[in-house]
């Protein structure tokens, strides 16, 4: 074990599970933890703390010697702050993280979009795994319930003016697509998103898109025509991302990415058939700037650990990600 003066916790808060790490000061992994998440304020607020002992006591350490704690959750995030707002997957309206849990555990407390966190940690785990080509900038599209997109920049976060970068799950694609909960019809998350994709299906099942894929491998027509839509869909996705933010890479994150080559090689196909008559999109060669998260990745909660260690004025974001 390494050495506890710079020990981190990193926590990715879904609608079903919370995700933690234990991380060093290079961000190495040490320790991971995964509990359901509870539902409405005080039970997120639980939920966190049961982890962050568990991992602490594991460690052999107490929370408050910690360095930072680091969270990412859907929903708005105040800049700079742990201040949570709208996270309605989690039943959350209002959520102060510094308050209910920093100052229970005494350990500062940095709070992000889970998505943001996510790409921040993509980012990360791909500059140690291949460090001679980590790209400049990277695009985390989280394909979940929902459709969304995390953007890196040499190592920080893109957020945008009103911290809305990257929510690009409501841009329609299809005037005449099927109609999403925003009001606007073909949206790139109605036709992608996890969420519109087992509604469309209508069937009862634990893991409905990859019943989809299942049932189109078999001829199923409407199984066919959802799984041509949801390569469409993210295949639209990438073009945004590389011809709005010219991302080095695009890395496809998220739950429907439990589905592996069956999906990549769907959009992939698709890119290349939305290239095959503009030279102009040949040359930004996007099939070739996708990548796929590899399975059961700690991404979002490696992100949310970086996200908290950036609060420290010793030490910025940018030597945990290249030390290692």
């Amino acid at each position: 074990m390494t050495g506890t003066s710079g020990l981190r916790i990193g926590l990715d808060v879904g609608g079903t599970k919370t995700d933690a790490v234990l991380v060093d000061d290079i961000g190495v992994v040490l320790a991971r933890r995964r509990e359901a998440t509870g539902w409405g304020p005080d039970a997120v607020v639980q939920t966190i703390l049961r982890v962050v002992r568990a991992l602490t006591t594991e460690a052999g350490i107490a929370p408050g010697a910690l360095r930072s704690i680091g969270i990412g959750m859907p929903g708005q995030v105040e800049p700079g702050t742990a201040r949570i707002r709208h996270a309605v997957n989690l039943g959350v309206a209002h959520l102060d993280l510094r308050a209910q849990v920093g100052v229970v555990l005494g350990v500062p407390v940095r709070a992000e979009n889970d998505v943001r966190a996510a790409a921040l940690g993509a980012q990360a785990l791909r500059a140690r795994l291949l460090p001679s080509s980590a790209p400049a900038s990277l695009a985390y599209l989280n394909l979940g319930t929902g459709v969304a997109a995390g953007l890196v920049t040499d190592g920080e976060l893109w957020r945008g003016a009103n911290g809305a970068a990257g929510e690009i799950g409501h841009i329609s694609v299809d005037p005449a697509g099927p109609l999403c909960r925003c009001g606007q019809r073909g949206c790139i998350e109605a036709l992608a998103g996890g969420g519109a994709i087992a509604a469309r299906w209508g069937r009862v099942s634990a893991l409905p898109v990859l019943d989809v894929f299942d049932a189109a491998d078999a001829g199923d027509p409407v199984a066919l025509a959802l799984r041509h839509g949801l390569a469409h869909g993210v295949s639209a996705a990438v073009r945004v991302l590389i011809l709005t933010a010219d991302a080095d890479t695009v890395v496809l994150g998220g739950g429907l990415t439990a589905l592996g080559e069956r999906l990549r090689s769907d959009v992939v196909a698709a890119l290349e058939d939305s290239a095959a008559a503009s030279a102009f999109l040949r040359s930004l060669h996007l099939a070739d700037r996708l990548e796929l998260l590899p399975a059961d990745s700690p991404a979002a909660a490696l992100g949310a650990a970086l996200v908290g260690a950036s609060g420290e004025p010793e030490r910025g974001r940018q030597e945990v990600l290249v030390r290692g």
